[in-house]
């Protein structure tokens, strides 16, 4: 078991937070479990050779407080987020540690940064969202693509899965989404989040090889719509993703990821194919990997690590390509995803 600091790891059982709980012990953190099922804690801390588990709910703040008490930082991996990141923030403000979570929700995501970016920046606090695949990897890929460049005309971010099986937290995340939606869609477009009735377009992305060109469905709108304008000056971002994995999430009966190899990832694999313009000049940032789910947590405990260290650029609400320097950022995650910038 590793010296390190302790990380509170709020909803450790989760199938993305199992994941974090593993990198984190590799990376020489002490994870302290938490969540509010009591027994799916103690189960995953007998499996975990005895990690501290301290039961939690967000309607009960008192129990809040005992599970990040003494801890260095809290990782929020319990959708739907909607319900979860603000109560896990007002605990994160009052202990004065460091709050990161991996919100895949759009108005989630919108709503940290319209309700904590104040006085988070008042107390000098770090409070990082989305630092997922979905909204932290595009937004370090569009801000390392921008390089030198101060502003952008529009920016697209292509999502190549090879198919997307759900969790229940991700299927129940959406349900929660399309709620606050009354069932529309969103994309960001003119500057400012827009909720449309019509259908998204189908249209062909022109992925690098080997993967070459497939069919995606247009304003398939993820985090990034949230994490990029957050600090980027682009008036239009756009999101893509292949139509098979569009499929997979829409139909009810797609099962949940099954592990195919010892460290518990899927067989899936993703490109994730970034474009940035400015004029007639053309940006692009490419990542490639195995297990979206799998690879949140490399993502989430480098900047823990990286914020317990100091090495940031921002304080407040900040998203990934504002409080880090992409590039490096991207780079040390080279295990686990491989990389390509061209300007």
């Amino acid at each position: 078991m590793g010296a390190g600091p302790t990380v509170t790891v709020f909803g450790a059982y989760g199938h993305t937070g199992r994941f974090v709980v593993t990198r984190l012990r590799e990376r020489g953190f002490v994870p302290v479990l938490s969540g509010r099922d009591a027994l799916q804690l103690k189960t995953l801390a007998e499996a975990e050779d005895g990690l501290e588990y301290r039961p939690a709910s967000v309607g009960d703040p008192a129990s809040l407080d005992r599970a990040l008490a003494g801890a260095a930082a809290v990782i929020n991996c319990a959708g739907p987020f909607a319900d979860t990141a603000a109560p896990v923030i007002e605990a994160a403000l009052r202990a004065a540690i460091p709050y990161v979570d991996v919100a895949a929700e759009i108005e989630a995501n919108a709503d940290t940064f319209a309700h904590f970016t104040d006085r988070a920046r008042a107390a000098g606090a770090v409070i990082v969202p989305a630092m997922a695949f979905y909204g932290g990897l595009g937004d370090l890929l569009a801000t390392a693509a921008m390089g030198d460049w101060t502003t952008a005309d529009e920016a697209h971010i292509a999502y190549g899965l090879s198919g997307w099986h759900p969790t229940a937290g991700t299927r129940a995340s959406g349900t929660v989404s399309r709620r606050r939606r009354d069932g529309r869609r969103v994309r960001y477009a003119g500057g400012r989040l827009e909720y449309r009735h019509d259908d998204p377009p189908t249209l062909e992305w022109p992925f690098p090889g080997p993967m070459g060109p497939r069919a995606v469905i247009g304003e398939f709108s993820m985090a990034d719509v949230v994490t990029i304008p957050s600090h980027l000056p682009i008036p239009d971002v756009r999101t893509y993703m292949t139509v098979e994995a569009a499929k997979d999430i829409a139909d009810p009966d797609t099962p949940a990821p099954a592990a195919v190899d010892e460290q518990g990832r899927s067989a899936q694999t993703f490109l994730v194919d970034v474009v940035v313009r400015s004029g007639g000049r053309e940006r692009r940032a490419v990542a490639r990997g195995r297990d979206i789910y799998a690879v949140t947590a490399p993502l989430v405990v480098e900047a823990v690590d990286r914020i317990l260290t100091g090495r940031t650029r921002a304080t407040g609400v900040a998203s990934a390509g504002e409080i880090f320097d992409a590039p490096e950022f991207l780079r040390a995650l080279s295990p686990h995803i491989s990389l390509d910038l061209r300007a």
